[in-house]
């Protein structure tokens, strides 16, 4: 269902959030949501093709780089971590609020997540699957990242377990299977919803994805079961997982680098990019599908109000950084961070400052957090902002060393810039496709949080 579809659509509104006073039915529910799959506008096939031509363009250059190598990416010494690794850190970090919102919010039972759980879930995967592509890419020879893998070999090659690189690909597929499994898990009873709905070889699709749900007592007792167990393992993999990212940049002997403060510093930014992430996707959909009775100005605004608590938190942690590198008495450690504020690279720095710390601030006012325009400009910002922030720690950090026989500056190049481009298309296109395959709103959940069906029910307004 396109905008405007419906003509009722807006006058039904589960939180009375300010977008009106009459919930949905049951049956609201079910119409309003597999309607969203139903085929697509040549609007939806105008920003395929255009995601689709722009993953094209980042493919052909990273052809390119296999072909003449690693060098056509700009990586130069010292500078040997630039813009591959920014992105890799930036994408496992958007794929943490999902997590929260679906795991560590069901547990906390709030539900308000109902309605938003499902999309940030996907972004989450999604996500995951787009970062796990750069080790690849980094490596240049792209057909040897198995040599990372600890596994019994002729050569005597093992790999290097002290290292957090090695941690890295332990912590990511923990995180990424325990990630599927709670998105398709969260899916069965939604499926079969679908399977009952459909007819001809989606029906046999659904059928098979489904499991045999039958909605029975039994199946609800075990699926509350997993799904209560599954967002407690993965809980916990929020916070371990950009720790273990943040350690390969703190166990090294770096200015800038080596401080205790970089495992909650990720952590926060990570949460706070999510946040930021789910709004530019949902704010979209809730228009294109006309989802207005299920995300509302309420979800809005808990959302906004999420990322200006995380955006102080990261400020607070910005000053920390200053402050410790100030009070260290270092004059190595003050000179790196100073290079942040003047150097080459200050443009970014302060770009970084306006967009995490600055910009959120607006979010002070309701008016700013439930006005849909403003939350969409801050939510860009701050995801410009965090990739730069990602760009600032690597980039910097490693022009200036120890030695000045070690300084050295790392220019973009058309070829490592289209790739990054490209990896923003190949996010896009599997949420794109995942919205129209299946329910990017939960039916189930979002029919908990309405009054139960009574008969004569009428009769009582």
């Amino acid at each position: 269902m396109s905008a405007g579809a419906s003509g009722t659509a807006e006058s039904r509104s589960l939180s009375g959030g300010g977008d009106s006073t009459t919930a949905p039915t049951y049956a609201d529910v079910n119409r309003d949501i597999i309607r969203t799959l139903e085929f697509p506008s040549n609007l939806y096939f105008g920003w395929m093709s255009f995601v689709a031509l722009t993953l094209a363009g980042g493919i052909f250059a990273w052809i390119l780089q296999i072909y003449y190598g690693i060098g056509m990416a700009g990586k130069r010494n010292p500078q040997m971590w630039a813009m591959y690794i920014t992105t890799f850190v930036f994408w496992i970090g958007i794929g943490h609020a999902g997590t929260l919102i679906s795991a560590i919010l069901y547990l906390f039972r709030a539900r308000w997540r109902t309605s938003i759980y499902r999309g940030s879930e996907a972004m989450t995967v999604f996500a995951v699957l787009t970062a796990g592509l750069f080790p690849v890419i980094h490596l240049g020879r792209m057909w040897l990242p198995y040599w990372l893998i600890p596994y019994p070999n002729e050569r005597y090659l093992w790999p290097n377990f002290r290292s957090p690189l090695l941690w890295d690909v332990f912590a990511i597929s923990t995180y990424l299977t325990i990630s599927v499994v709670f998105f398709y898990v969260g899916l069965v009873p939604d499926i079969a919803a679908l399977r009952d709905a459909a007819r001809g070889l989606k029906h046999r699709i659904y059928a098979a994805l489904a499991l045999g749900w039958r909605g029975t007592d039994r199946q609800w007792r075990h699926y509350r079961r997993a799904y209560g167990l599954f967002a407690a393992l993965a809980t916990p993999l929020v916070v371990s997982v950009h720790s273990v990212v943040s350690w390969d940049f703190a166990m090294a002997l770096v200015p800038g680098w080596h401080s205790t403060l970089f495992a909650p510093f990720f952590v926060d930014g990570a949460i706070f990019s999510g946040f930021a992430m789910v709004l530019v996707l949902l704010i979209p959909m809730r228009y294109y599908f006309n989802l207005y009775p299920y995300i509302t100005a309420k979800h809005l605004d808990n959302m906004a109000k999420l990322i200006l608590v995380t955006s102080l938190v990261l400020t607070y942690f910005y000053v920390c950084e200053g402050f410790v590198a100030w009070y260290s008495g270092e004059p190595i450690e003050r000179a790196s961070y100073l290079f942040k504020w003047v150097g080459v690279y200050a443009p970014w720095w302060w770009l970084q400052i306006f967009c995490n710390s600055v910009s959120p601030l607006v979010f002070f006012w309701r008016r700013a957090r439930v006005h849909v325009p403003t939350l969409y400009v801050v939510s860009v910002l701050v995801l410009i902002g965090m990739w730069f922030e990602r760009f600032n720690i690597i980039v910097p950090g490693l022009a200036r060393g120890f030695y000045p026989y070690t300084f050295g500056s790392y220019v973009p190049t058309p070829v490592d810039s289209m790739i990054i481009i490209g990896s923003f298309a190949w996010f896009f296109i599997l949420f794109l496709a995942f919205i129209k395959v299946l329910p990017s709103v939960s039916i189930v959940e979002v029919k908990e949080t309405i009054p139960h069906p009574v008969r004569d029910a009428h009769a009582r307004h």
